[in-house]
């Protein structure tokens, strides 16, 4: 798994805003031994916005972030972030961006200050310089009354905001976050979520890779879901939602003994299994006229309705339907062991 922080510092006037795409890949092929992490991976990042990088466990996202980041080589393709080209200009990429990982790698031993400021140290910061970037910083995110204390008396909230913190102070213009609200609380998720369309909003550029269907459709101005090395869907959220069959029949009995006469319905009717959460049945269907055949045909049973509604597709259905597994049930591969 992709962890830890990539140090880097900016050069004023090295990169330009003006770049219409802040990465830019095509044809990215990675194996390790007989296992093919990537397989043609091709990825345009508008300069500005947060791409997300959707996929299971083991598809491949933690490897593409590697070797977007210099961290790993690629065995075919060509990639560019910020205009320079990942293979032969590495220099120039790491000057531009910032990367944090799953897991929080600060210093625990340290305080939030002292994490920070080393940090600057690190990149050649002047000390005056250093440590008031590490107050800025502190500000940002939250942490200033708790800035004196031992990172490991924080929370996991608090040190996932510290780490992001840390991965800021070299203040890049493009960032890479792998999974970053992994094991994080509700509330420490959201807080983070907000932190980063303040990131965005001045003019930081985001690749997040995430197997949080909601994450991606919180935050994500494109997507592009990845599975075995592959890019098999793109777009917005709204896109990638249209190109699955658009809507979810969702019906459910007031009474559980209708529950099995609902499913079978509902299979008849869309000519899928249905997926059932509870007494909620629900099936992708692309002819809007199945609601009234439902409603006909339950009727006919005898089955009195909770709920019946026609909506459009999550992404959790959209990943399911592209697939044919909900995210979080893939097993971890190699492609993602390997390249930690």
């Amino acid at each position: 798994m992709c962890s830890g922080i990539l140090f880097v510092h900016i050069i004023p006037g090295e990169w330009s805003p003006a770049v219409d795409h802040a990465i830019w890949a095509e044809g990215l092929v990675k194996r390790f031994g007989e296992t093919t992490a990537l397989n043609g991976v091709d990825l345009a990042v508008r300069t500005g916005s947060v791409f997300g990088l959707l996929g299971p466990n083991g598809a491949g996202k933690t490897t593409a972030v590697r070797i977007l980041a210099t961290l790993l080589r690629m065995d075919e393709g060509r990639a560019t972030v910020g205009g320079y080209d990942v293979a032969t200009q590495a220099h120039q990429v790491r000057q531009l961006i910032g990367l944090t990982g799953q897991y929080a790698s600060v210093d625990e031993t340290l305080t939030g200050v002292e994490n920070l400021l080393l940090i600057g140290r690190l990149l050649g910061m002047p000390k005056r310089e250093a440590k008031a970037r590490a107050r800025e910083l502190l500000a940002d995110f939250g942490l200033t009354e708790s800035g004196g204390r031992a990172a490991k008396t924080y929370s996991g909230g608090m040190r996932r905001r510290l780490d992001l913190a840390a991965s800021l102070v070299g203040r890049p213009r493009i960032l890479y976050l792998d999974e970053p609200t992994t094991g994080l609380d509700p509330r420490a998720r959201l807080e983070l979520w907000d932190l980063l369309r303040d990131l965005v909003a001045r003019g930081v550029t985001i690749l997040l890779t995430t197997q949080y269907l909601d994450e991606a459709d919180a935050l994500a101005d494109e997507i592009a879901v990845i599975d075995h090395g592959r890019v098999i869907a793109n777009g917005t959220p709204d896109e990638l939602k249209a190109k699955t069959g658009a809507q979810t029949l969702a019906v459910r009995p007031a009474d559980g003994a209708g529950l099995p006469v609902v499913q079978r319905v509902v299979t008849e009717l869309t000519g899928m299994e249905p997926e059932v959460q509870g007494s909620l049945v629900t099936a992708p269907v692309t002819e809007p006229s199945v609601l009234s055949a439902a409603v006909r045909r339950l009727d006919k049973a005898g089955v009195l309705l909770a709920e019946l509604q026609l909506r459009s597709s999550s992404l959790d259905e959209v990943f399911l339907s592209l697939t044919g597994r909900p995210a979080e049930e893939a097993p971890a591969t190699e492609s993602e062991e390997v390249s930690a």
